[in-house]
């Protein structure tokens, strides 16, 4: 079975504000951010990008040009200029450094972009002590597995795409045992997901029962129509990851299933 992380140590399902809540802000800003520890989440997701001379920024795409009032390749440029970009015409780009370290109780997914990130990002989960409290995904197995290796074996991390076809596989028929035994083994607590891909689905009762019975949780992204958030919720997954912070903060409380996060400072 996977160890235990600090990480997944909370009462459930897990809320995560993606991007800080991109429905109700601007995305991947610290006033997004801030917005959502103030509702009381826990998890915060974010991205992580490196600018041509090595500075980790919370930021989503591989360009500026959708977002801010700059255009541009975030890895190909100086930080000097990244920072002059406004998401919105009005918000900075945050240094996810700074993110880490304004809520240190926070615990905050980090999809890692493109491998210069990964360095960076060791450094800067080193200096804020946040090992036990951020969780590395991305949709690379390698530079997965690099992001791993460069934080450190302790570090909560999900499957990567291999890893997870292999749980789907098994979700949809016997004769899987040595998977399952073998994804076991790895030590990943959990698999984060959409609902489908080009037309498969993912999530299904099989699927989160699959991931259960080897001890790991199911977060499902990015999921804002509430009604969808029910129906996830009766089948059983751990968390969900949702642009619409707002909604399915309404939801859980509904339930009696609300965790709100505990201020320490």
């Amino acid at each position: 079975m996977p160890r235990r992380f600090a990480f997944l140590d909370h009462p459930g399902p897990l809320a995560f504000a993606h991007r800080g809540g991109a429905a109700e802000g601007r995305e991947n800003t610290m006033a997004a951010f801030a917005r959502a520890v103030d509702l009381g989440y826990t998890y915060l997701e974010t991205d992580a990008h490196a600018t041509a001379d090595g500075v980790l920024v919370a930021f989503h795409d591989h360009t500026l040009d959708r977002v801010t009032d700059r255009g541009g390749r975030v890895s190909e440029l100086p930080y000097r200029e990244v920072a002059r970009a406004r998401i919105g015409g009005v918000h900075e780009i945050p240094l996810l450094e700074d993110l880490l370290a304004t809520w240190p109780d926070v615990r905050v997914n980090i999809d890692v972009k493109e491998s210069p990130a990964i360095e960076p990002l060791a450094r800067a989960i080193r200096r804020t002590g946040a090992q036990d409290r951020v969780c590395l995904t991305s949709f690379s197995d390698a530079r997965l597995a690099r992001a791993r290796h460069a934080v450190g074996p302790g570090v909560c991390s999900a499957l990567g795409p291999r890893g997870v076809a292999a749980l789907r596989a098994a979700s949809l028929g016997s004769g899987y045992g040595r998977l399952l035994t073998g994804l076991a083994r790895a030590g990943v607590p959990c698999a984060q997901v959409p609902m489908g891909v080009r037309g498969l689905p993912i999530i299904t009762r099989a699927f989160v029962h699959t991931a259960h019975a080897i001890g790991m949780q199911v977060h499902v992204w990015t999921i804002d129509r509430p009604a969808t958030m029910e129906r996830l919720l009766d089948l059983g997954v751990d968390g969900i990851m949702t642009d619409n912070i707002t909604g399915l903060r309404e939801v859980l409380l509904a339930r009696g299933q609300w965790h709100p996060r505990q201020d320490i400072r």
